[in-house]
């Protein structure tokens, strides 16, 4: 096997040796090339021989010290994994995509299940696309790690839950992960009345054996939008539905902290939320390593946002300035709360927050992160006298991709809002600096 080569960087090693666009890199170090893993892993060497071809089938070859980084060779890819991205075998009863609304760009609906973007991404995998092959690759190269989404240990309720015949099957990679020493962290997408209550406790039991190889446990629910025409009847979680789960969660980890040494299962802020039960210590969420899926998301962005308040408010002090911070209704107690502070310890500094109601997809979703910018359109009126307007930057698709799930971009919100908006990084430290103007980069 080998990979296509879309372009090489002028002036580059591999430039001067004659390879160029439309080469194809075929090994490194003996070593056949497929993919990304394969480039990061065995061009990790510090001296690398790389074998290329030419479309002629001319083959160029040579050695180069690289102090192990392949990037010295000046390759690019046509993608990022250097390969196509495996795709969703299932039919998830939960599926979120099932429920886009029609018409917008097509990368919405696109469904990915492939373990290499867990190594890029952070994405999660259901372990359907696995093979044995898979697993040993990933064993001998240590790609760890590895995100795993199971929803339950039951293999039956497995099947039915990812309309998977295999989905149950499946399971067995997480026995031959744990044999070759590889990191999971795993989460449970709950869907009430299916997988949680006393399912979630059996699979909660059946994970024990792993030990710490799973390094972290997240209980999330089943996001809901309006677009469920013809889909698997699944209601929101009730308020005594949601403490349910907390309490599941609490009892695990009481009975099973002595053997971790931390808590095990952690509940999603949303469940606590729409449980309306306080939140628990900074301490509960460990190494803050389910942030992505919204674990303890709540408590450190509080944590460091006041830190970071207070420390410039012992030294500094504005002058009549003010910021508003657009959020979803999940966040916007904490944004307020947020707000007040900063606004009653910085001198000369006023915050607002606007709290934008999902009519996009339904006001069952409540994230920030699914807000769009036609809502914030509709619903912001006149900002201008604002000094800065702050959005996270969940809401865009990447930092590279500014635009929003409605497929409007940052650009065209701006000229909307006739406001130029200041996109805030993750982190309570960083919105401070996004509300108060300072630099995001020291």
């Amino acid at each position: 096997m080998s990979v296509l080569i879309k372009s090489v960087n002028k002036d580059s090693v591999s430039c001067i040796h004659g390879v160029f666009g439309g080469c194809r890199l075929e090994s490194i170090n003996g070593r056949s090339i497929n993919d990304v893993l394969d480039y990061r892993f065995y061009g990790a060497a510090k001296r690398l021989h790389c074998v290329f071809k030419t479309p002629q089938g001319k083959e160029i070859s040579f050695l180069v010290k690289s102090e192990g980084n392949p990037d010295i060779l000046g390759l690019n890819f046509e993608t990022y994994l250097m390969d196509k991205v495996k795709t969703c075998r299932n039919k998830c009863i939960f599926c979120f995509v099932d429920q886009m609304p029609k018409g917008e760009r097509n990368t919405l609906y696109f469904k990915d299940d492939d373990y290499r973007l867990c190594f890029l991404f952070g994405n999660y995998v259901t372990l359907t696309n696995f093979t044995d092959d898979d697993v040993n690759r990933i064993i001998e190269m240590k790609i760890e790690p590895i995100n795993i989404s199971i929803q339950t240990m039951n293999p039956e309720l497995r099947v039915k839950m990812l309309g998977n015949r295999f989905a149950g099957d499946s399971l067995k990679y997480i026995d031959k992960l744990y044999e070759g020493g590889i990191k999971m962290n795993v989460q449970f997408v709950l869907c009430p009345g299916i997988n949680d209550g006393e399912e979630l406790v059996s699979s909660l039991e059946k994970l024990r054996k792993y030990g710490d190889s799973i390094l972290s446990c997240a209980l999330v629910p089943v996001g809901l939008t309006s677009y469920r025409e013809g889909l698997f009847d699944i209601h929101p979680y009730t308020k005594k539905e949601a403490e349910n789960v907390i309490k599941i969660s609490d009892r695990f980890n009481e009975k099973y902290f002595g053997d971790y040494g931390r808590y095990f299962a952690n509940a999603s802020d949303e469940f606590f939320l729409k449980a309306e039960h306080p939140f628990p210590n900074i301490e509960y969420y460990g190494n803050f390593d389910q942030l992505d899926n919204g674990v303890g998301m709540w408590q450190l962005t509080k944590y460091e946002f006041k830190k970071a308040c207070d420390a410039f408010s012992e030294k500094s002090s504005l002058e009549n300035e003010s910021a508003l911070i657009i959020t979803g209704v999940a966040a916007s107690e904490l944004m307020n709360e947020l707000a007040k502070y900063a606004g009653n310890k910085v001198s000369g500094l006023k915050v607002d927050v606007l709290t934008v109601v999902n009519d996009f997809f339904g006001h069952e979703v409540t994230v920030a992160g699914l807000v769009t910018a036609s809502d914030i359109i509709n619903q912001a009126g006149d900002v201008s006298s604002y000094d800065r307007v702050v959005i996270p930057d969940v809401m865009l698709k990447s930092e590279d991709e500014k635009i929003f799930l409605d497929s409007v971009s940052l650009e065209e919100l701006e000229k909307r809002l006739n406001h130029k908006i200041t996109v805030d990084k993750p982190g309570g430290k960083e919105l401070f600096k996004a509300v108060a103007g300072l630099s995001q980069n020291g």
